[in-house]
């Protein structure tokens, strides 16, 4: 590990860091989207910059802010040496528009550029990254955030983006260590890292005022990384998940579970007094330190606000368990896993030779990918069960691309709409939706180096 003590350097800095400079509203916004390699001061100052792979030379790259119903429109330019998509994760897209190399599109060829258009129909936080070999080029920070606001104004002060990952660093050189496809990392718990970061920034530290009440967009972009995370000197409430808000504000107490791909809004007070400090904090195995650090100025009230209203639906059409089709998935394999065997190209070969061509892990003992037959197919508004059995020793973060679902409770109470959902080691889950998106949708684990490794399939809808 990079010994990195974000008390020590928040103690000797005011670490007032910027955030990513926003595109702006749709219709301002630069037509292009640039991937490009560029140099970044990733690391603190006596380090050298670290080359990273980046949308416009930053990483996290350009935020996009558009208002509900808006389009985005951006050429993808592809200034690398391999091929890339990119994928609008948690948009309710149209299929031709979704980014997945392979699937929905042929990959950017170096030099070469692809259009994407489409529509935002839900509000909330969302967030594009790469989609082909993502397992190295979100790795790289081939990434950024998707902002979609709702109609009408929050009773909020301010809002704050804030996009978490981490890095895995070689400290003799500062640079990425380039050992992408490791076979430890594609059958144990994926990538990573050494150095977490707050939107490219190791100390991001903000200024706030007492009683300031702030929105804060989270998106978890990390390979394999959950974040175990918590408030000090914020009185919060969650009021959405994925992107698709919650019937009710929950008032945030103990720890915040991210997992990758996922992303929380959070309503906070600033709580703690004026001179003090603020924070999210981070739970790691053997320390907490602080994710993000919020330094308390003057200026603010004494007065506290009510607890906030909950966000305006998206519409949504509401699934029918007792109409439900229901489908199973069984995910198996990785280390210490009972995986045998498995399906590879129609044929059933043992461990050894599914090890030799690349692949960890299988979903109902198939480790064909996009590439072989669809878990199912649909017909457009069909409503689906989906049974999801993690039998491995590692937690699995499933995406659905294209389609939002509710988690379901053991009394078939639907939970909250979510496009990703962590199935710990051993969990079952059960999930549900309507498939009212028609086209080829990708389920996948969002450890990346797992998706590369056997842990996709698709669903055809339509």
């Amino acid at each position: 590990m990079i010994s990195l003590n974000r008390r020590q350097f928040l103690a000797t800095s005011a670490a007032f860091a910027g955030l990513p400079v926003s595109a702006g509203a749709a219709g301002t916004a630069p037509a292009t989207l640039i991937a490009q390699q560029s140099d970044v001061q990733l690391l603190p100052t006596n380090y050298s910059k670290t080359s990273l792979w980046c949308f416009d030379g930053r990483s996290p790259g350009p935020e996009i802010r558009v208002a509900q119903g808006g389009r985005v429109q951006r050429r993808l330019v592809n200034q690398f040496s391999q091929g890339t998509s990119t994928h609008w994760h948690g948009i309710r897209i149209d299929n031709a528009m979704d980014g997945v190399s392979g699937l929905t599109q042929d990959a950017v060829q170096p030099g070469g550029t692809f259009d994407y258009d489409f529509t935002v129909p839900d509000a909330g936080t969302y967030w594009y990254h790469a989609h082909n070999r993502s397992f190295e080029q979100v790795a790289r920070g081939l990434y950024g955030a998707l902002i979609v606001e709702e109609a009408d104004p929050l009773d909020i002060d301010r809002e704050e983006v804030l996009v978490l990952d981490d890095w895995l660093i070689d400290p003799a050189t500062a640079q990425i260590k380039d050992d992408f496809g490791a076979p430890h990392d594609l059958s144990h718990a994926g990538r990573i890292g050494n150095l977490l970061t707050t939107n490219g920034t190791f100390n991001l530290g903000l200024s706030v005022r007492k009683n300031e009440r702030l929105r804060l967009r989270l998106i978890n972009a990390a390979n394999a990384r959950s974040f175990q995370l918590g408030l000090e000197g914020l009185d919060g409430w969650a009021v959405a998940l994925d992107g698709m808000p919650l019937t009710t504000p929950v008032r945030v107490n103990g720890a915040i579970i991210l997992a990758p791909a996922q992303r929380i809004d959070l309503i906070v007070d600033v709580v703690a007094d004026v001179g003090g400090t603020a924070h999210i904090l981070q739970f790691g195995r053997e320390d907490t330190f602080s994710q993000v650090a919020f330094e308390v100025v003057e200026g603010g009230t004494t007065n506290r606000r009510n607890v906030p209203s909950a966000l305006p639906p998206n519409d949504h059409r509401m699934v029918d368990l007792k109409e439900a089709t229901t489908l199973s998935l069984s995910m198996e394999g990785g280390a210490m896993g009972r995986m045998r065997s498995a399906s590879l190209g129609g044929e059933l070969k043992p461990i050894g030779e599914i090890v030799d061509a690349g692949f960890f892990w299988s979903f109902n003992g198939r480790v064909d990918g996009i590439e072989g037959d669809p878990l199912a197919r649909l017909e457009r508004g069909q409503n689906v069960r989906l049974k999801m059995v993690n039998d491995t020793a590692f937690p699995h973060a499933m995406h659905l691309h294209g389609i939002h679902f509710h988690e379901i409770a053991e009394d078939d109470a639907l939970g909250p709409l979510r496009d990703t959902t962590l199935l710990e080691r051993g969990q079952t889950r059960d999930i549900a939706f309507v498939a009212d998106n028609p086209g080829q949708w990708l389920l996948h684990c969002h450890m990346l180096s797992h998706a590369a490794s056997g842990m996709m399939t698709k669903i055809v809808v339509g």
